[in-house]
């Protein structure tokens, strides 16, 4: 881990007085476009790129998570934190969501998992209990995810739940991911021929989605008032 802890004097040095003006300059505020950008290269490289570069990515991203430790650890959200408050946090975090590996021998037993599958459904278990002040499953989901990323996970937390009916049939039938993409790209070049802003739709009519599923959620009896994907 030499190689991390250099990494995180070269960050606190560059944002120290007599370091770089620009890195003392920023903000948590003013990084967000970076994180993003830097998130998307990341992706690009993972899905297409070589070995090197999906090293050189992951190193991008890794920078902007020390970045927003050091901006931290000088009191910029109230109380100072640093990059070792982060990692303890999250490894708290892993190690009560995977009772089936660090669990007692009546975790284990109790949440034994043979399969990604089974994991899953232990997951929104252990997260009630993590954060019991959420009253509903659309608590903690980014509203700020590009629109197709969130309707679908909307649609899939609502599933999950019971609370959204999944359709049997489909309303238009494909069988790839080639003929979905196809079928989006003609939705749209059909939006823009049409002066349509197809990111903002989605959106207003992802919100209209989750006001379903919120009001849905506060009936006593889930079965009686569900969604179902084609209304």
């Amino acid at each position: 881990m030499e190689k991390l802890a250099s990494l995180i004097r070269t960050a606190q040095q560059l944002r120290a007085p007599g370091g770089c003006p620009w890195d003392a300059e920023q903000t948590h505020e003013s990084l967000v476009q970076y994180l993003l950008e830097e998130t998307y290269e990341l992706i690009d490289a993972i899905e297409s790129g070589s070995r090197d570069e999906v090293i050189e990515e992951l190193g991008d991203v890794l920078y902007q998570v020390l970045f927003h430790s050091d901006i931290a650890s000088q009191g910029s959200l109230g109380e100072p934190f640093s990059l070792e408050d982060v990692a303890e946090k999250m490894e708290l975090k892993m190690v009560s969501r995977h009772p089936h590996v660090f669990g007692s021998a009546e975790q284990r037993k109790q949440f034994s998992a043979a399969n990604g599958e089974d994991v899953v459904k232990n997951w929104e278990g252990h997260k009630k209990l993590e954060k019991p002040e959420r009253t509903s499953i659309l608590d903690g989901v980014p509203q700020s995810m590009p629109a197709l990323a969130l309707t679908s996970k909307v649609m899939g937390k609502a599933e999950k739940a019971g609370i959204l009916e999944e359709s049997e049939i489909p309303t238009i039938p494909m069988e790839t991911e080639e003929e979905l993409g196809k079928l989006l790209l003609a939705v749209v070049a059909s939006a823009r021929s049409a002066g349509l802003d197809p990111e903002r739709a989605l959106r207003e009519a992802n919100r209209e989605l989750q006001a379903e599923i919120r009001a849905a959620e506060l009936e006593s009896d889930f079965d009686a008032g569900v969604i179902a994907v084609s209304d």
